[in-house]
């Protein structure tokens, strides 16, 4: 197996592959090629794809791999880790991975390998964070993501069960700041108010300039009583209020100047990583959508319609949070109204052991609470009562790990009497639990049985 390049892209890319693949080819044809970015040049045997992000994110990429083509390119996941809210590797960071882990071990068939990064390093000379093992000249310790590969990797099967979920998910509260931008467009913006009730939590004439607002990218300046973004880059943003406003009314006007497409309301935004926005006029001006970022990564959020910002003309926009509730008004018109549901409380992955038929289940409890489950194996007639439970778990999220307490958060391990095929289990808040269940007398789960996972909050 031989990788060409790392985080490479580009026609230049593309060009030279294209000479690796037919000159590795033709004299070794059984060497598999892993391209590190998408090619069309040549048909591709493995992609690489690399992810650092936010344990949110990481968790809402669980089912990523359920909907990848069986006759595509395999994966390989060469890089991944949560370098965001994660400390110097928290509880927090370790459960995000083990819930991302679960969809990779569920579509093992597609993803045939993947990395942890960066593995090693020394106390004193930190370069990167955070990194799975840290030491000095005489300690060492892991990380709680350490456990979790280790969990992940002396827990496999050999065949892997498909596996279904139904679970709450884990309440969202729609909080933060407000902002405003555009992608390759030029645009301005007046009579800016943010309402919570009766109370003004922030209103901006622009009369004053513009110092309550902070610039991330473009061209900023105020206008004619209009703050105004001249710039024709992708992405100009520049935000103000605070990170932990909720439930509150967000009203300005808007008109675009120029370029390709139309506005970018940003609400909820809690820092550069982790906002939304109301995308009027995106995709080539085409639609719109309320998008959220995670960890700088976006997804839609809600319906999509068709639609288009004109140019020269006012518009008058007004998003209305309410928990986890999102309305986006357009000209006093209903435009959007969705409602984040946030991540599951729960992902699960199953396998089996051929050597001594045990069914392996990894569940992740992603929520703050205790899920008190219903365990179904189907095609199971009986189920040994002596089992094993292996449960990662600490008093907080963001407990870590250091060299004088190394095993702070570490999986902890304890029998369980498993009541039969089917049976009750309470998963600790914020853990990764892995139950160990062997059916009676030996007796097999076919790959079409199905561990069931049915959660309920008590």
């Amino acid at each position: 197996m031989v990788e060409i390049g790392n985080e490479n892209g580009g026609p230049a890319y593309e060009e030279r592959y294209a000479l690796f693949d037919d000159a590795i080819k033709a004299k070794y044809p059984e060497i598999q090629l892993v391209a590190n970015v998408p090619v069309s040049s040549r048909p591709m045997d493995i992609l690489d794809e690399h992810f650092y992000s936010s344990p949110d994110w990481f968790a809402s990429q669980a089912h990523r791999y359920d909907g990848y083509r069986r006759d595509g390119p395999k994966i390989f996941v060469g890089e991944y880790a949560c370098t965001q809210a994660c400390g110097r590797g928290n509880l927090r960071a370790a459960l995000g991975e083990a819930a991302f882990m679960t969809g990779i071990e569920r579509n093992s068939d597609v993803v045939v390998m993947a990395a942890y990064a960066p593995l090693f390093v020394n106390v004193n000379n930190r370069a990167w964070n955070p990194d799975l093992i840290n030491f000095d000249t005489t300690r060492c310790y892991g990380t709680p993501s350490y456990y979790v590969q280790q969990m992940f990797s002396l827990n496999r099967g050999d065949v892997v069960l498909p596996v279904r979920v139904e679970a709450p998910r884990a309440p969202v509260l729609v909080r933060g700041g407000i902002g405003l931008g555009t992608w390759a467009t030029q645009a301005e913006f007046k009579d800016v108010k943010v309402t919570r009730g009766g109370e003004v939590l922030f209103a901006d004439d622009f009369s004053s300039g513009a110092g309550a607002w902070r610039v991330l990218r473009g061209d900023w300046s105020v206008a004619d009583g209009a703050y105004r973004q001249s710039s024709a880059e992708i992405d100009c943003r520049s935000t103000a209020g605070d990170a932990n406003w909720a439930d509150y009314t967000y009203s300005l006007k808007a008109r675009k100047l120029g370029g390709a497409e139309g506005f970018l309301i940003m609400f909820g935004v809690r820092d550069d990583s982790n906002w939304y926005w109301l995308n009027l006029g995106g995709w080539g001006n085409s639609r719109h959508a309320i998008e959220k970022c995670l960890g700088g990564a976006k997804s839609i959020v809600g319906p999509s319609p068709a639609g288009h910002i004109d140019t020269g003309r006012w518009y008058d926009i007004r998003i209305e949070l309410e928990g986890a509730r999102i309305r986006c008004y357009l000209d006093g018109q209903l435009l959007i109204e969705a409602l984040d549901e946030g991540v599951q409380a729960l992902y699960a992955s199953a396998s089996r052991e051929e050597r001594t038929g045990e069914v392996i289940l990894k569940v992740v409890n992603y929520a703050g609470e205790a899920q008190e489950t219903t365990v179904r194996l189907e095609g199971v007639a009986a189920v040994s009562p002596d089992a094993k439970a292996i449960v990662l778990t600490s008093a907080s999220l963001e407990d870590e790990n250091s060299l004088d307490e190394p095993r702070k958060v570490a999986p902890v391990e304890r029998p369980f009497r498993c009541s039969g095929a089917t049976f009750t289990y309470t998963f600790p808040p914020h853990s990764l639990t892995i139950l160990r269940m062997k059916p009676a007398g030996r007796a097999h789960c076919t790959p079409r049985s199905t561990p069931f996972v049915a959660a309920a909050l008590r």
